[in-house]
Parts: structure tokens; sequence; C-alpha cells
């Protein structure tokens, strides 16, 4: 069987010439607009838009230790009350011998330490004055790969994380006594420019959502997974109960998103209602 024979068609050399602009400048443009993209953000969580739904016995449950005794360390706490009321994580200020809210470099207020009741991931602190309360959430409709914004003093400097909520789990405090709280887990997407590896430090920072308010505390982190832990909405509502702090229906913040997220941390810590606190060990 005979092929048919192949018969070419010569193309005018105007027409070669303009194919050829086209496809360089197109190559031009196409590295132009890519090459200082930033980096693509994790993927969003499974189920993302989905309300959380609550907490289970089948939750994954993650695993800290506690340290021995108490030691001299510093942390994150944030104002609830004009009149001096504070939250902060627990492990923070357990055991202290004196705990200080920093105001001004090398300059500090002596803080009060109550343990929330039931044994929970919180400490209220009680100060002589204080600064403007943040705006806390009453109730907020949780929905994975919601974004959260956790602003502090990681590793001893002003810092901020943002996050975003990948779903319940329980948290298991081994120490002296082992007690167990469910918490929620976030996915990390982005941090102050520079800050690597462990966020210590951050614990005790407010959880803002979208609108500015505080739907939670920042208790634990996994470096490795790049995942945050925080106390849940109910966990929230039990601690400012004890610290006798009644929310406002109609609170609102500023509005933070992944652009202005620094900023609005930078302004928080410079009003005080979000500081640093130390622990001074016996």
């Amino acid at each position: 069987m005979r092929l048919p024979s192949l018969r070419f068609l010569r193309l005018p050399d105007w027409l070669i010439y303009l194919v050829v602009v086209a496809t360089l400048a197109t190559g031009a443009v196409a590295w132009q607009e890519h090459a200082d993209a930033p980096p693509a953000p994790p993927a969003m969580p499974l189920g993302s838009g989905l309300p959380l739904g609550p907490a289970t016995p089948f939750d994954p449950s993650i695993v800290v230790k506690a340290p021995a005794g108490p030691g001299e360390g510093a942390g994150t706490a944030f104002s609830v009350a004009d009149s001096g009321v504070w939250l902060t994580a627990r492990h923070v200020v357990d055991g202290c011998a004196k705990v200080v809210i920093e105001v001004a470099p090398g300059r500090g207020v002596a803080a009060t330490v109550r343990l929330t009741p039931r044994g929970g991931e919180t400490a209220i602190l009680i100060t002589r004055g204080g600064a403007p309360a943040l705006p806390l959430a009453v109730r907020p409709w949780l929905r994975r790969g919601a974004l959260a914004f956790h602003p502090g003093f990681p590793k001893g400097a002003p810092g901020e994380a943002a996050t975003r909520l990948v779903r319940r789990e329980r948290l298991v405090v081994r120490g002296r006594v082992t007690r167990t709280e469910p918490v929620l887990a976030w996915a990390e997407v982005g941090r102050t420019a520079g800050l690597h590896g462990s966020l210590v430090g951050l614990s005790g920072a407010p959880v803002l959502d979208g609108q500015g308010r505080v739907i939670g505390v920042t208790v634990a982190e996994a470096p490795r997974r790049g995942r945050i832990f925080t106390t849940t909405p109910g966990s929230l509502r039990a601690a400012l109960a004890a610290a006798g702090v009644t929310p406002a229906a109609d609170a609102q913040g500023e509005a933070i998103a992944v652009d202005n997220y620094g900023r609005v941390a930078d302004d928080l810590r410079r009003d005080l209602r979000v500081a640093q606190v130390v622990c001074m060990s016996p």
C-alpha cells in the first residue's frame, strides 16, 4: 500500500515572524506575572465552609507535657475588662511566685492569678487599673477554613500568626496532674516576617475572628505540623463567667484580614490591650 505524499505549505515570512514575536511576548508576560508571586497558601481544610459541629469523645487527641515545676518565662495576656481583668494560658502563670504584666520595657504591674474552674487551660489575671478591653464574641458561628489571628509576643518579641480552622481535638496535658480539655486545631497560614521555628511565648494570646472579636485563647502549638491549638468558645465563656465578665451582645472590633493583621496587632500591643506577661519563679 502506498502512503500518500505530504505536501508542505510555505508560509509567508511576515507570518512566521509574527508568530515568533507573539510567542516570545507571551512567554515574557507570563514570566513577569509569576516572578514575584507569593507561594500558594496551604490547602483548605477538608470540608471547608461546613459548620464545625459539637465536640465528641471520638475527636483526635494532642498530648503535651507540662513542666515539672514553675520556671521563669514569658507569655501573652489580653484585657477583657477595663477595670484590670486579663486572660492568659494556664501554663504561663501556674505556680509562679510573682506574675507581672509588662507595660513598657523594663516596667510592669503586678498581677494576681486566679486559675479557672475544673482545671481549664486558661487563667485570670487581676491588676490595679487596666487597659481597654478587647471585644468578645458571645457565640461565634465557627466553620472549617475560617480565618483567625493571634497577636502576642512569640519568643518574647512582638509578633503574630494567622491560621485557618481545621477541626476539633482533645488536648491532654500530662504533668503533676493529667487533665483533658476540648480545643480547636488551626493550620498556620502566615506569621510575622523573619519569625521562624517555635512560637513559644504566644501562649495566652487572644484568638481574633475577622471582626476583631475574641473567640478563644491560644494554649499550645505543634511546630512540626504547623498547628496552633486554642480553647473553644465554650471554654472561653466559662473563663469569662469565672472572671465576672459578661460579653456585650453587639461587640465589634476592627476588621482583620491577611493584608492588615500585622498593623492591627501592633495597634493592640501599643494600646496594651495585648501585653506580655512574665512569670517569676520562687
